[in-house]
């Protein structure tokens, strides 16, 4: 049973990568932590190794078509690190309510990010070192402290302030989501230990092949029908998160 659940938890993760361009932790973390037993800690953990394979997967169809802006991503990851691997060694002194807590009002921020409308039609604009600085120090934290790649962040900022088209800004975030958490993953050695990475194995195993179809497909799918979608379904792992870490545990 847990096998078959991991299957289909790997299937999940990889359309959600591939379709929409991130996601793939906020689906990640919460299947580890309530149907598989792991702790936050343990969660935030293995999540990053399956959200990285599944993103690589599927970025690998995006940079074919150079449909990916490789120096940004890369200063963004850059100037992440500091706040990556700040979040990842300060993780194991959060408890774990707020830790949940936490990630329950970032998936809510995630779910009205991709309810923002698209932006006009325009000429592209380069993001402003500022703004730079910020989106890489913010991403870098979420990807320490909850696991998350930062690709929900990264989408409507390229789209809605710098015009860049849809299918840039899905590949783009999916090449930050790879690279940031690989390197969350690194950050977080000292609890490789703790882990029993049969689940995750399968899990990454299942989102890298689905990822990468996804991906190859993901034109033929209305962006604004898939972004509901997942904003509605995030909207109600958070729901579920809130109540099951304040009323039930």
């Amino acid at each position: 049973m847990e096998i078959a659940l991991a299957i289909l938890a790997g299937i999940a993760i990889g359309s959600v990568l591939g379709y929409v361009g991130a996601g793939g932790s906020m689906l990640a973390v919460p299947a580890l932590i309530y149907i598989f037993g792991f702790n936050p800690v343990q969660a935030t953990t293995a999540s990053l190794i399956v959200v990285f394979v599944g993103a690589a997967s599927g970025a690998l169809p995006k940079l074919k078509k150079n449909e990916i802006l490789i120096k940004e991503s890369l200063v963004i990851w850059a100037i992440g690190l500091t706040t990556n691997f700040t979040g990842a060694y300060f993780l194991p002194q959060i408890p774990e309510s707020a830790i949940l807590t936490g990630f329950a009002l970032v998936l809510v921020v995630a779910g009205f990010s991709m309810l923002l409308p698209g932006a006009k039609q325009s000429s592209e604009r380069k993001i402003s070192p500022l703004a730079l600085i910020a989106i890489s120090l913010i991403i870098g934290a979420l990807t320490g402290l909850f696991g998350i790649g930062g690709g929900f962040l990264a989408i409507p900022i390229l789209i809605l302030f710098y015009n860049i088209a849809p299918a840039k800004a899905a590949g783009t975030s999916l090449f930050i989501i790879t690279i940031n958490t690989l390197t969350g993953f690194i950050a977080h050695f000292r609890h490789w230990d703790e882990i029993n990475w049969s689940i995750p194995i399968i899990m990454a195993l299942m989102a890298l092949f689905v990822s990468r179809w996804a991906s190859h497909h993901s034109s033929k799918i209305s962006p604004i029908t898939l972004k509901r979608a997942f904003a509605i379904f995030v909207f109600a792992i958070a729901l579920f998160t809130l109540i099951e870490t304040w009323f039930i545990s």
